[in-house]
């Protein structure tokens, strides 16, 4: 069976080599580019993020990451969104009072979790729709890894006729916030497959799976 080929979107954002690894590990040919052509016309394209919305949006459109990730899904091509990279696919981010607009794929504003600890760091659970592909064959109780403080608390796309809604996970840290989104060709997630052992490699390779 031919490996889907990958691009690792690099614009500055960590956890690039991680991610990598992980999807390689899946039965992915992972490439980290910043290349337009490269990143446009593989199988699959990987946007990870770490730190701060507004530096992950600045880092995105210095290598006009938003213009491709929205000609990928105009042609259905899959994008998956990983922590500050799922993020980005909504409307806007809110930080310390700092409004930054997002991707736009989703409406929606990223916000502040009211936690009494901050930020959401480690292990958690994930309520998964019926239907997800994402999480298919994964127990009710498995554990992802987090490290954020930020999160979507909804994704208020009104219902069409013309188009499915999107598959919501929710996971608690506080409040209930959104942690995965199926929608399609775009997928993404709050937490870090790649740091989430076992299940998130089997989370990947379901991902993978829909890439083929």
């Amino acid at each position: 069976m031919t490996r889907p080929r990958v691009a690792v979107l690099d614009y500055g954002s960590g956890n690039i080599r991680s991610a990598q690894r992980a999807l390689e590990r899946v039965g992915a040919d992972a490439e980290i580019t910043a290349d337009w052509d490269t990143a446009l016309n593989a199988d699959g394209l990987v946007v990870p993020g770490v730190g701060a919305f507004a530096a992950c949006m600045a880092g995105l459109r210095e290598v006009r990451g938003d213009q491709i990730i929205d000609r990928r899904l105009a042609g259905s091509r899959p994008v998956l969104g990983i922590c500050v990279g799922m993020q980005v696919m909504f409307d806007e981010g809110v930080e310390h009072g700092l409004h930054t607009k997002g991707c736009g794929q989703w409406p929606g504003v990223v916000q502040r979790l009211h936690a009494p600890v901050l930020p959401h760091m480690g292990w958690n659970t994930v309520e998964a729709p019926g239907g997800s592909r994402l999480l298919a064959g994964l127990d009710p109780g498995t554990r992802f890894y987090f490290v954020h403080s930020y999160a979507a608390l909804a994704l208020p796309m009104p219902p069409s006729e013309w188009m499915r809604p999107p598959l919501l996970s929710w996971a608690e840290h506080g409040e209930p916030f959104v942690a995965a989104v199926e929608n399609g060709p775009l997928c993404a997630t709050q937490f870090h497959p790649e740091k989430s052992g076992d299940a998130g490699a089997a989370l990947l390779a379901n991902w993978l799976e829909m890439v083929r």
